[in-house]
């Protein structure tokens, strides 16, 4: 453990420029990462974003262990069928996240003329957004799915089950751009709250449609697709409401968000494009790796769903926390405070390291009950353990990772430098490895998830070389 220890210290040494001893040094920043006021901030923020994003994972697990109890295939179909949706879902956060960039910074300057304008930008992109999706993935269910599986019951369950969902996208947008903008102001409770109300909603429903419990008809895979619909619908309207309700910074008028000009749209994109691509060139090698998985067999498939499923129950740290930081930063820099928001980036290292230490070891007791809740055969049961296995020995890493792009170097404004690091090293590292895995190699799927993986630890070294050049810094404002 001394040696861990001394290995990490050097590590953060190197990373933040001191030529103090690596341990002494260590041990000063770990006190001032967990002083009060510092855990306070963060957590005031990234509590609620960690709630809210564990309350989703948990959603798509009970989704997965409902429409489960259908069997392997349908989970498969519900799987891939959702791979349209995350490469949306990715284009979103991309979208939501550079608008989420400026509103910290102007928020830090109590500018909200600028925050409904640049709300008025984002609001505009998602609809457009939203619609394209809609369009392709209503008029071309069957050849969207076909790219992941060549399964003809597969393809047919897929269809219809995308059919259905894919006009939750509108409602979808709007309320994770209102819900970014809300946290980025300091306001993550009521998007939290909203959130988990539609959650409930969905398994309700779920619980009602699918197998057609309390008189109501069964409808199976169907079933989960209307009820995924309903809630999306309903978080939207609830969001609104509150917002247009009472007093917030984001009530605008239409006027207001429409009052943008040429030049600052040009000017809001040039941070915005990059974090939109950053996403797309990540949901893209993403959505390669399951399109491998899903030529590898439906077992694998299956195995990788639940897999990841079970991993994103608990990745909700990294979520909250590199929220948390992104905001924290842009404020601090819109503020005027570039030293202020090196020293957070500094604590959230620390933090994210020690706390996703013991989630990682949690994930590992944890994961083979989780695994007993699922109808499925031992082959899919014995690889989706060890995936989560593996996962558990790196998640400080994988953790690390997520914090340093999406938190520290989006919300300092360096996005171009974030959309290089993940793009080299998801599509130079990461997809290589998993085809000659799968394909040359032709391993099982949990090695194959394993070789693939390499891509984390690059790009946490790549995200720590560039923290320590200082250039990261960037007031958008």
């Amino acid at each position: 453990m001394r040696t861990v220890c001394r290995g990490f210290a050097t590590s953060v040494n190197f990373c933040l420029q001191t030529t103090e001893e690596p341990m002494n040094y260590l041990t000063k920043l770990i006190r001032s990462s967990f002083e009060r006021e510092f855990q306070k901030t963060m957590f005031s923020i990234a509590l609620p974003i960690m709630i809210q994003s564990f309350m989703m994972s948990f959603l798509n697990m009970i989704d997965t262990i409902m429409v489960g109890r259908l069997g392997e295939t349908e989970i498969a179909s519900v799987g891939i069928a959702n791979q349209f949706y995350f490469f949306y879902n990715m284009l979103l956060i991309g979208l939501c996240g550079g608008v989420s960039v400026f509103i910290s910074q102007y928020w830090g300057r109590r500018d909200e003329k600028n925050i409904k304008k640049i709300l008025g930008v984002g609001l505009s992109s998602v609809v457009l957004l939203s619609i394209l999706f809609i369009i392709i993935g209503f008029y071309n269910p069957d050849n969207v799915i076909r790219l992941f599986s060549n399964d003809i019951l597969v393809e047919q369950i897929g269809t219809q089950y995308l059919s259905i969902t894919v006009f939750s996208y509108f409602f979808t947008g709007v309320s994770f751009l209102y819900g970014f903008s809300l946290r980025s102001i300091g306001r993550a409770t009521l998007p939290m709250i909203v959130n988990m109300v539609a959650i409930i909603t969905n398994v309700i429903l779920n619980y009602l449609l699918i197998f057609g419990n309390l008189g109501f008809p069964t409808l199976g895979v169907n079933g989960a697709a209307i009820a995924t619909l309903i809630a999306r619908v309903t978080e939207a309207i609830l969001l609104m409401f509150f917002i247009y309700r009472f007093e917030n910074p984001l009530r605008a008028k239409i006027s207001e968000l429409l009052s943008f000009k040429r030049h600052f749209v040009k000017r809001a994109y040039k941070t915005i494009t990059p974090v939109v691509f950053n996403d797309m060139f990540w949901g893209l090698a993403t959505l390669t790796y399951i399109a491998v998985y899903g030529r590898m067999g439906t077992a694998a498939m299956a195995t990788i769903q639940i897999g990841n499923t079970v991993n994103n129950l608990f990745m909700v740290i990294a979520f909250g926390l590199s929220n948390a930081s992104a905001i924290m930063i842009g404020n601090s820099i819109g503020e005027g405070k570039p030293l202020l928001a090196f020293d957070y980036a500094k604590k959230f290292i620390v933090s994210s390291f020690f706390i996703s230490l013991g989630i990682g070891v949690l994930l590992a007791l944890f994961s083979p009950m989780i695994l007993q809740l699922y109808k499925v055969s031992e082959t899919v049961r014995y690889s989706a353990q060890a995936i989560l296995y593996m996962i558990s020995a790196i998640f400080s890493i994988r953790v690390l990772a997520i914090l340093l792009i999406v938190g520290i170097l989006r919300g300092g404004g360096d996005a171009g430098k974030a959309l290089l690091i993940e793009g080299f090293t998801m599509w130079g590292v990461g997809v290589p490895l998993l085809l000659f895995g799968a394909f040359v190699l032709q391993w099982p799927v949990h090695w194959v998830y394993a070789l693939a993986m390499t891509e984390e630890i690059v790009k946490c070294i790549l995200s720590l070389f560039r923290l320590k050049s200082g250039k990261w810094i960037h007031d958008l404002t």
